[in-house]
């Protein structure tokens, strides 16, 4: 739900499988959560009555709030894996030069007004990840044009 209605933070969804799976699924989920609240229950519920042309807008929408960050990310000289299905980008930082994933994210915070989540926070150490940060596209597209604008900047300044 969380990703779908754009409420990141919401833990509420589903699971469906065959038994062999449920039966470790319902484990897992005993353990991390008794229950979700029952306001983000009855929204989730309300929201599964929502029409099939609100499924359509939304995902056109989200194909151009992609398109618009992706087209900024690879104007600003990063390099990205295309997301087929979520709204988080994860793009290398080799090129500029940064020691890590936290001195780029903190640079751009202070410097150009664009928050990302260093890539640090996703992977075990070890794995690369320093040299990756996240960027996420559910936004509204004027906010996305701007990022794209100060990736620009961001850019520019490192030439």
């Amino acid at each position: 739900m969380s990703k779908t209605y754009s409420v990141t933070g919401w833990r509420v969804g589903w699971a469906i499988a065959p038994p062999a799976l449920t039966n470790a699924i319902r484990k897992v989920h005993d353990f991390l959560t008794v229950g979700a609240a029952a306001p983000l229950q009855a929204a989730a519920a309300m929201a599964l009555g929502l029409p099939d042309d609100y499924y359509a807008q939304l995902r056109d929408g989200y194909v151009q709030k992609r398109a618009e960050l992706l087209e900024g990310l690879g104007q600003a000289g990063f390099t990205y894996a295309p997301p087929d299905g979520a709204y988080y980008v994860m793009a290398d930082i080799t090129p500029f030069g940064f020691a890590d994933d936290v001195a780029l994210a903190c640079h751009l915070v202070i410097e150009h007004g664009l928050a990302v989540v260093p890539g640090s926070s996703f992977y075990p150490r070890g794995d690369g990840s320093r040299q990756r940060v996240r960027f996420s596209f559910p936004k509204k597209l004027d906010t996305l044009r701007a990022a794209s604008e100060r990736l620009a900047a961001f850019a520019a300044s490192r030439s």
